[in-house]
């Protein structure tokens, strides 16, 4: 069962919640976050402290860490962050396009993690388990959260709507990408008590949305700091990270889409015919194809659209082969275009839904790439069923929107 807990939050002063609050770091670049440099209660200054420092220093080394840590002590000693004096849950709603979502934010067993209670989909990459590992390391803190999800539990959302209904929130502001975040803190230690025992008797495990690289970084440290003696009582703070889990019924998952530089030297009416050994091929022209089904592509190539449909017995029924991410990769990308590891390949790249289909034309129509390809989009039952089975989805297979906030709530390991 799912071992969870309250924590003293860090989290920002009321009035300047919405001015900490930022995107996710790893989907920001280095660009778009030097544009927040001038302003002091930004949370990229934590997350993505090169920004303070010259445009050519090495991300990833040392210096960076340092200053991410002086930045956070900084905005400590300011006043801007102050730390929770007793254990709370935290309650996070966050409203996009008129759907919302509701979560809880607490900090998650490791041992849940490394013992699979916390089921994973996704491989991760040894550089970007690096980067985090140094970040918490070196500033003790986790700075962003992991997304998890978990089927629905009537008793744990009961309790997180009546207190919704029956409390003030403490921040409630809408971001300038129009997304709303909602927060209450759950300091009740009855209802805190009682959320604690409804997750360790009754949610036999959760699921990892988005944050792969940041549950496997918390857990290196957490083995670091266990292999050198520090875990005494086994309730040490960095037992367990940070997370926020979902009901499975409230969550989206968009579309993740595909663009190849090249066609392995094929013209694009050769590659169109090359398409039709597994393909039901359709020329559409302008209007744009986004798949309003499983095993239907848009594909969009030398100023058209096409729309594809899949072929009876050109894939598996196994819970990857069926995907249409797989479908993709196998009988496209590699098949036709010999792109057999779109982990390393330059010659692909990954467009997210949320950019929408006028993305894909941009990069096509600019030379920058030579194909685009619109996909259906991963369900939250696919995911779950991959993860039971221990299995993992092929690279960029889901996109999550809207994405939780850094800064809000920071889960200090020391």
């Amino acid at each position: 069962m799912a071992n969870i807990n309250p924590f003293k939050g860090l989290r920002p002063k009321k009035e300047l919640a919405d001015k900490v609050a930022t995107l996710p770091y790893d989907v920001v670049s280095v660009a778009e976050a030097r544009e927040f440099k001038n302003d002091p209660y930004n949370f990229y200054h934590v997350t993505r402290s090169e920004i303070d420092l010259a445009e050519n220093v090495d991300v990833h080394s040392q210096q960076v860490y340092d200053k991410a840590n002086a930045n956070l002590q900084q905005m400590i000693t300011d006043g801007i962050l102050f730390q929770d004096v007793e254990p709370c849950y935290y309650i996070y709603e966050l409203v996009m396009h008129g759907r919302s979502q509701t979560g809880l934010i607490c900090a998650s067993s490791i041992d849940d993690y490394t013992n699979g209670i916390i089921k994973k989909h996704e491989f991760t990459r040894p550089e970007k388990e690096l980067d985090r590992i140094n970040h918490i390391k070196t500033t003790h803190a986790e700075t962003g959260v992991v997304f998890l999800a978990y089927n629905d539990h009537q008793g744990v959302q009961q309790i997180i709507a009546d207190w919704k209904k029956d409390n003030q929130p403490t921040y409630d502001f809408t971001a300038i990408d129009g997304v709303k975040h909602t927060l209450w803190v759950v300091n009740d230690k009855t209802k805190v008590t009682a959320i604690s025992s409804l997750f360790a008797e009754e949610v036999p495990c959760t699921y990892i949305a988005d944050g792969h690289h940041r549950a496997a970084s918390a857990a290196k440290v957490c083995q670091e700091m266990r292999d050198a003696g520090m875990n005494v009582t086994g309730d040490e703070a960095f037992n367990s990270f940070i997370t926020c889990i979902f009901p499975a019924s409230q969550l989206e998952i968009l579309d993740y889409n595909r663009v190849v530089k090249d066609l392995k030297g094929m013209t694009a009416q050769e590659f169109i015919k090359s398409l039709e050994t597994d393909f039901e091929v359709t020329h559409i022209g302008s209007e744009q194809v986004k798949p309003s089904k499983p095993h239907e592509f848009g594909m969009y190539i030398d100023g058209a659209w096409y729309k594809l449909v899949v072929k009876p017995g050109t894939f598996t029924n196994d819970p990857i082969g069926i995907l249409d991410v797989s479908i993709l990769q196998n009988n496209v990308l590699t098949k036709l275009l010999n792109i057999n590891d779109p982990r390393t390949d330059k010659r692909v790249d990954f467009v997210g839904g949320i950019r929408g289909l006028g993305e894909l034309e941009k990069r096509v129509n600019s030379k920058d790439m030579a194909a685009a390809f619109s996909c259906y989009p991963v369900s939250i039952k696919q995911l779950f069923d991959i993860a039971d089975s221990g299995n993992v989805m092929p690279p960029k297979s889901t996109w999550f929107e809207p994405k939780l906030r850094d800064g809000l709530v920071v889960y200090m390991i020391k």
